[in-house]
């Protein structure tokens, strides 16, 4: 694997991963809600607050002793043991490195080994062929697309 790891997100490393952070056109289905990204404490402070609560686990993608994405682990279900997975890499300089595929799949071993769960979702935009393509190095199989998104699963 890779030489990365995920660690729970503080506050610090969320403010540190959003300081290199850059926008990428190919997660957005409507172009005229993208903007360049620039850097607000208040914003990443409302952030953080915003994703703390107990449906949802957030990953720092972790290397060299910096953040270089983020993994969510949200809408976790303890009684359907399912959830959906979101990653986000920071900036072009740690895509197409193998980084969102080896994040994704220590995701999915701690979905199924420290949270039970017994299937994993997730989605992409159609036009994001990069996400899709990591998903299915993960382990991710198609299950349909609707309303401008494809849809995947990993079952154990």
């Amino acid at each position: 694997m890779k030489e990365i790891f995920l660690c729970v997100m503080t506050r610090e490393l969320c403010h540190e991963l959003y300081k290199g952070w850059e926008n990428d056109p190919a997660i957005y289905r409507d172009m005229d809600l993208f903007a360049p990204y620039h850097y607000d404490k208040n914003a990443v402070n409302q952030y953080f607050d915003a994703k703390q609560n107990s449906s949802r686990v957030l990953f720092a993608i972790m290397k060299d002793g910096a953040p270089i994405g983020e993994l969510h682990l949200k809408r976790i279900d303890r009684e359907r043991k399912e959830c959906t997975l979101s990653i986000h890499m920071q900036n072009d300089t740690v895509k197409g490195l193998g980084y969102g595929t080896c994040a994704e799949k220590l995701a999915l071993k701690y979905a199924f080994d420290v949270l039970g769960m017994v299937a994993v979702n997730a989605d992409t935009v159609i036009k994001n062929t990069r996400s899709q393509h990591v998903l299915e190095k993960a382990g991710f199989q198609y299950t349909g697309e609707k309303d401008g998104f494809k849809y995947y699963r990993c079952a154990r």
